[in-house]
């Protein structure tokens, strides 16, 4: 049985356990510098982790924007649990959250080669490509 927890404190499991699968994903696997892993928005962020079982699986977070939307990142999900509709299902989750706080929009940087997910959940691309953390990405927006 899945479970999607929140919490926006620093000290708490959910941020721990989301913590633990961005370092695997992101440091591990895709070689982004640990230094950039933890920004200057971490305590300002919405924390999302979603259990299979009790067990961490999935993560991302989110925080405001100055207009009235919110900025989801670090959408990443732990190797033996990918392709199970888990990213897909913690997404859904956010924009449940940012629908019912009256938010107006999303959006996210999203890597390349992840652009046609998001494309399946309704986020269109905007602007240029860029790089970040040595990885080609997208700007990519959904209205709610």
């Amino acid at each position: 049985m899945n479970e999607i927890r929140t919490s926006n404190d620093l000290n708490s499991t959910v941020y721990k356990d989301g913590l633990y699968i961005r370092t695997t994903v992101f440091v591990d696997e895709q070689n982004v510098p640990p230094e950039l892993e933890i920004d200057e928005f971490e305590d300002m962020c919405t924390y999302n982790t979603l259990y299979v079982n009790g067990a961490a699986a999935a993560t991302a977070r989110y925080f405001p924007t100055d207009d009235n939307g919110i900025h989801v990142q670090r959408v990443a999900v732990l190797k033996k649990y990918r392709k199970k509709g888990l990213a897909s299902e913690l997404l859904k989750h956010i924009m449940k959250q940012a629908q019912e706080n009256s938010y107006d929009y999303i959006i996210l940087g999203a890597q390349d080669q992840a652009n046609g997910f998001y494309k399946k959940l309704g986020f269109e691309v905007i602007g240029d490509q860029y790089l970040d953390a040595g990885i080609l990405h997208h700007d990519m927006r959904i209205e709610l």
